[in-house]
């Protein structure tokens, strides 16, 4: 009898380990012509796309982030990387939001290219997230 209750007691708690263990993952990855909020994003949003004579923000919103992840996002410009942003969290974190990008418009405007965000989460020294959001020409 004992057997038996020390078995469902075992698992009762490995049950809600697992669901209180939620995984890390991307709520919202992309770019626009304007720093975006939380609150928009959440709500899903539709932003507005960059253009060669506007500015141009790269976004993630993650969620399940954990003390001593680093979050870096990247605005890419097809292979090259112009403008980035990391952030090393000192506490766990339900979500977050990190933006790079230019609130102004580069001299001339932003150079002819396909444009997208690039996104690494790193946990422990190892990547732990890679993605890219979809490719977008600056018109």
């Amino acid at each position: 009898m004992l057997t038996r209750v020390l078995f469902a007691l075992a698992l009762i708690c490995g049950t809600a380990a697992a669901a209180s263990a939620e995984e890390t993952k991307v709520l919202a990855l992309g770019l626009a012509d304007r720093e975006v909020t939380q609150e928009e994003l959440e709500k899903g949003s539709a932003q507005p796309a960059p253009r060669f004579n506007s500015p141009a923000i790269a976004y993630v919103l993650a969620a399940n982030l954990k003390q001593g992840d680093t979050v870096e996002i990247t605005l890419v410009n097809g292979d090259t990387p112009l403008l980035h942003s990391t952030e090393t969290l000192a506490e766990d974190r339900p979500s977050h939001l990190l933006q790079a990008g230019k609130r102004g418009v580069p001299a001339g405007g932003w150079p002819e290219g396909t444009y997208q965000a690039k996104l690494t989460i790193t946990r422990d020294g190892k990547p732990l997230i890679e993605q890219t959001s979809t490719p977008i020409p600056f018109e």
